[in-house]
C-alpha cells in the first residue's frame, strides 16, 4: 500500500505542478483514483510540506508550496 501512497503523491505533485490549486474533488476527478487514496497522498505531501491545503467554501484546495 505504501507504494500506491507514493505513487499517488507523485501523480498529484505532477498534477498540481502543471495546473495550480486545485481543489481536492478536482484532483479525485482528474486523477481517477480512489478518494482515500488521494488523501493519503495529499497526506504523504503535507508531511513532506510540499503542499499547502487551505479551507476552500464546502470543500479544500491543495496548492504546491512556495
Amino acid at each position: 500500500m505504501i507504494h500506491e501512497i507514493g505513487v499517488t503523491a507523485g501523480d498529484i505533485w505532477r498534477y498540481l505542478e502543471a495546473n495550480g490549486t486545485t481543489s481536492l474533488s478536482q484532483l479525485k476527478v482528474k486523477l481517477d483514483q480512489p478518494e482515500n487514496l488521494i488523501i493519503m497522498g495529499i497526506g504523504w505531501l503535507a508531511r513532506e510540506e510540499k503542499v499547502v491545503i487551505e479551507k476552500s467554501g464546502r470543500g479544500y484546495a491543495v496548492a504546491l508550496r512556495q
